[in-house]
């Protein structure tokens, strides 16, 4: 019997949005789409956040991908940065969710080590491993996209093994395990 499964990788930015699909048949990866949702010429912040779910929301009911992986904003100097990642990555997060998909949040680092066995792996040297693991012909200008698609192909190498991040597979388990962030 075959097994098969899309995972949906996400690279959630307020400037690119980068994203990846993989499928996976029988535990083999194979390369589906990787692509860049550009932000830049937006303004108005909540229009880049409407534009970030509207994508998310394209790419789920194109690809019906059966889990998202995504990459979780991580602490820099800029709190501004941070807040603005954590809103990008909060509304692909609930584009998935309305769709019952379940989700995996991945720190920066967590990527990087799955991809190149090194935390602290530049962009370069993980879009350079995805190439030779994938077998891509060619690498994008900018690498939103290969960051989209590192993160599924951790959540891949990662399966049934999460210890870094949160599962979600729906509204109610989002809620249930952030009890604490509830207005009641």
């Amino acid at each position: 019997m075959t097994s098969e499964k899309i995972i949906l990788g996400i690279d959630p930015g307020t400037t690119i949005m980068g994203f990846g699909l993989i499928k996976v048949v029988n535990k083999k990866m194979q390369f589906v789409q990787m692509n860049e949702l550009l932000l830049k010429k937006y303004d108005d912040p909540y229009t880049k956040l409407k534009l970030i779910f509207e994508r998310t929301i394209e790419l789920i009911d194109t690809y019906h991908p059966d889990e998202i992986a995504i990459e979780a904003p991580f602490y820099g100097k800029n709190v501004q940065s941070m807040l603005k990642l954590g809103r990008a990555q909060g509304v692909a997060m609930a584009a998935g969710l309305s769709r019952q998909i379940p989700i995996t949040e991945y720190l920066p680092k967590k990527i990087k080590m799955a991809i190149t066995g090194n935390g602290n792996a530049s962009k370069e040297q993980v879009a350079k491993m995805l190439q030779g693991i994938l077998g891509l012909k060619t690498l994008p200008k900018n690498l939103d996209s290969t960051d989209g698609l590192a993160a599924a192909v951790c959540h891949f190498y990662n399966e049934g093994i999460v210890e870094v991040g949160k599962n979600y597979s729906g509204w109610e388990a989002f809620v249930k395990q952030n009890d604490g962030r509830v207005k009641k």
